[in-house]
């Protein structure tokens, strides 16, 4: 590859652990464009759809879009909402968020009774729906048609709906199967623009909303997703969406934004609404016709999110306090902690929050009604919905997937639950399942790293699953002696090999000071990044973990790649 691409074989071996192998490969890599997306009409079941949204515009019917109160849910929802009120009398279109706590996940009763009542005609439902069999049919007897799109995995019996989106339903010829709800939302309004006379570009406008469920998803960063969010961010640092855009204001958060920025900045912000209170004022912020209005909504959402932060802080607190007291919950392989106070729109950030201090799977429950309720989070490689499966006995509902889940149970049935998962996760948990690990792309000198490799690599986003930012590492380098400890939280490192010395931050390593005081060689794993203060621009190590230099370092796969020499033309991508 090195030799083929005329690049440096550091980036060579990221290409190539990203299944890039070609020249031809590298550039489309490099270079995403619109003109690599696939036609939304080899989807099945799109000429269905495109075909009953037509009669209903055309017979002036009312529409319903349909969507959830996630990020994915409320961007899908305001995809399509936008694109329809174009279309057709703003009088025949609304949408619908479901409330997390009154109505639950998805479809719901609820929400085909407020259909009927107001004279709906068709239900599109967006990032939902794929499993609502039931619920389709109760709106079938009603008399309203549904259209699902779902990116969820389809059970064996599909909902009897008019039409369903869906690219991992059997018999689908689409070639792209990881598109998140708002992506497929996107292919269907891209497919009705042929048949309307409407120009690609009136689609394309929508790319920010895809890039952001892209991003909060947590999808495959390849194929379409790699495409949609690279010309989504594009767009979003160019010309947002009034709700973004706000939204960015609020945050102070900084052009250009990276996917980085929108999952840990703007994505709590919109989940925020659902957590805290009502998941609608992100949609009503999204489709706002200027920016005031939609600031409007963002600072409600902005005020959420605060309140989010503080609630999951207490209870993560509170939790932490409950292990820390109880010997045999400190030792367990699992954790299941429960009170009955605890905001049950924050369970899941907080069972997230324990894994980062426990290593291991763990439920947060809390009373919810006359029942206790939770989620569950899992670590890589430890199949969670198994897991509860062979607890169901105890439970009275549960879904999710492998790595998390929700649940429902009687409260007099938690402690007999809490043995019970313990009991199947000792048995069948894998012991390097309880170690967190770091997947090293490359180990590398403080001589490799410079301004051409950074470049590169910034060149290689968006980042997400699948092509994740290139970690590296350096092996045996030595602290200066000009390391601080800053805010009693965090480290600013200094680390020398071969008489360089570069700078690195380590953020909430504070309990590590000691090894970095102990003077003794280390192996330092790190992104690569940049400081910039007082005018200046440096290369910096951002560090994710380091340890005493391992000689022998059997865990590495590859040995070290000597770049200095060799010419790095890869900037003709």
């Amino acid at each position: 590859m090195a030799t083929d691409l005329k690049v440096n074989p550091l980036i060579s071996r990221m290409l190539v652990a990203r299944n890039i192998e070609s020249f031809e490969e590298a550039r489309t890599f490099f270079r995403p464009e619109i003109a690599q997306l696939h036609d939304p009409w080899l989807m099945k079941g799109m000429d269905l759809a495109v075909n009953r949204i037509l009669r209903a515009i055309e017979q002036k019917e009312k529409i319903l879009v349909y969507g959830d109160y996630d990020v994915d849910g409320t961007s899908s929802a305001a995809l399509l909402y936008q694109f329809l009120v174009k279309i057709c009398p703003r009088e025949n279109l609304e949408f619908y968020i479901p409330h997390r706590y009154r109505e639950g996940y998805g479809i719901s009763k609820l929400g085909i009774d407020f259909a009927r009542s107001n004279a709906f005609d068709l239900i599109i439902s967006v990032d939902c729906g794929i499993k609502s069999v039931d619920l389709v049919i109760y709106a079938r007897t009603l008399g309203i048609d549904f259209i699902v799109c779902d990116h969820h995995l389809p059970d064996a019996v599909l909902p009897p709906a008019i039409a369903i989106l869906n690219p991992k339903q059997s018999g689908c010829a689409y070639p792209y199967k990881e598109l998140c709800g708002c992506g497929v939302a996107f292919k269907l309004i891209c497919a009705l623009s042929g048949p309307l006379s409407i120009p690609m570009e009136n689609c394309l406008v929508y790319l920010d909303l895809v890039a952001i469920a892209i991003a909060a998803d947590i999808v495959p960063m390849t194929g379409e997703n790699r495409v949609l969010c690279f010309w989504g961010l594009k767009k979003i640092n160019e010309n947002p969406n009034h709700g973004i855009r706000a939204l960015m204001t609020l945050s102070s958060l900084a052009i250009p934004a990276s996917i980085t920025s929108l999952v840990f900045t703007i994505a709590p912000r919109i989940n925020a609404a659902g957590r805290m209170d009502d998941a609608r004022k992100a949609v009503q912020m999204f489709v706002a016709d200027g920016y005031e209005e939609a600031l409007t909504y963002a600072r409600l959402l902005h005020a959420d999110n605060t309140d989010r932060r503080e609630t999951d802080t207490l209870i993560t607190e509170e939790a932490l306090a409950l292990i820390e007291a109880d010997d045999q919950m400190r030792n367990r392989k699992s954790t299941v902690v429960y009170q009955s106070h605890w905001h049950k729109g924050v369970v899941g950030i907080v069972a997230s929050r324990l894994i980062e201090k426990y290593y291991r799977p763990t439920i947060v429950l809390t009373r919810s009604g006359e029942f206790a309720s939770g989620s569950a989070r899992s670590v890589p490689g430890f199949n969670l919905y198994e897991a509860l499966h062979a607890c169901r006995e105890y439970l009275l509902g549960y879904g999710g997937h492998f790595a998390a889940a929700g649940m429902t149970l009687a409260t007099q049935n938690i402690e007999l639950f809490s043995q019970k998962f313990e009991s199947v996760v000792s048995e069948t948990i894998e012991p390097r399942f309880l170690i967190p690990e770091l997947e090293i792309d490359a180990v590398v000198r403080f001589r490799d790293l410079d301004f051409q490799m950074f470049r590169i690599i910034q060149q290689m986003e968006p980042f997400g699953p699948e092509n994740l930012k290139p970690v590296l590492i350096a092996r045996n380098v030595l602290e200066t002696g000009y390391s601080k400890l800053l805010k009693e939280k965090h480290l600013r490192v200094f680390f020398r090999q071969d008489d360089l010395v570069i700078s690195g931050i380590a953020f909430n390593m504070a309990d590590k000071w000691p090894l970095i005081q102990s003077g003794q060689p280390m192996d330092v794993a790190f992104t690569l990044d940049v400081n910039e203060w007082n005018g200046g621009r440096n290369l910096q190590l951002k560090i994710l973990d380091f340890r005493p230099h391992a000689d022998e370092a059997k865990w590495m796969a590859d040995p070290p790649v000597d770049a200095a020499n060799i010419p790095d033309n890869s900037a003709s991508f």
